[in-house]
């Protein structure tokens, strides 16, 4: 029977999923995660020809292959294939970006172009994805430790900078998807004028209204206009007795990621 176990194929003679994974050190797999066609189990369940294996021993980090075949057989291949190549820059890193960011990682989104001037603050540990062993250190290398936590083998790049109308086109000029994740109405436009007015191609997911604790079912993401995408309620700013709360901003998050994938796998709304 051929099988697939690591990314690489085998001719085995077994046919139960345990005796093809046995651990050869106590002859058993207590020791080892093991997952069928993207599937995490612990069954000897039945194998079918060309089944993909992977095995991972528990407490270590699995190899580029076997993670990348991981992510292949759970998201499907043509999925996979779309993504792993894709460039997608998050402009702001707050409570919006970060979560953008760790989500496309661990989807598997292939380069992340991570863009913010700000350091870790304590109160942004409400709600962005940053822990206290980050306080004080740049947003961008705050956040790229983390990525690399999740999926060492994103290629992440990273620009501390304050996006301008003067740098914003070159900056962002070798992304294909810009979300924009920035506090500020006044930066929010000016990021989403200058790149589709200088970037022709380029899709903008932007975001308006996530703050408080209202409910979750307001949140929606439309069409604006072409390449434009914008995700929030875009009614409910941030203001003295509502302030941006983890749950919303997450959601909100949540559905700017979901709006990257559905632009690069091409399900776009008219």
């Amino acid at each position: 029977m051929k099988l697939w176990i690591n990314g690489k194929e085998a001719d085995v003679p077994w046919r139960n999923l345990y005796d093809a994974v046995r651990s050869p050190q106590d002859g058993g797999y207590t020791d080892q995660v093991v997952i069928l066609n993207g599937y995490q189990t612990r069954e000897n369940l039945p194998l079918s020809e060309n089944d993909e294996i992977i095995v991972i021993r528990k407490g270590e980090m699995p190899g580029k292959d076997e993670l990348e075949q991981m992510l292949r057989a759970r998201h499907t291949p043509g999925v996979y294939e779309k993504i792993r190549h894709a460039r997608v820059a998050i402009a702001g890193l707050g409570g919006l970006g970060s979560n953008i960011a760790v989500s496309l990682a661990r989807m598997g989104v292939g380069h992340l172009h991570l863009i913010d001037f700000d350091e870790v603050e304590p109160s942004n540990l409400n709600r962005q994805q940053y822990r206290l062993c980050h306080l004080g250190l740049p947003k961008t290398e705050a956040l790229q430790k983390e990525i690399a936590e999740i999926n060492p083998f994103v290629c992440v790049r990273t620009d501390c900078v304050r996006l301008t109308e003067e740098n914003a086109a070159s900056i962002l000029q070798d992304d294909m998807v810009i979300c924009e994740a920035f506090d500020c109405p006044e930066a929010k436009a000016m990021l989403v004028n200058t790149v589709l007015a200088e970037c022709p191609g380029k899709v903008v997911v932007a975001a308006s209204g996530m703050a408080g604790y209202g409910s979750g079912n307001t949140i929606h993401t439309r069409k604006v206009m072409k390449n434009l995408y914008l995700c929030g309620d875009e009614e409910t700013p941030a203001q003295p007795g509502r302030g941006l709360m983890a749950p919303r901003v997450m959601i909100c998050a949540g559905h700017q990621a979901n709006m990257v994938l559905r632009v690069l796998l091409g399900e776009l709304d008219e």
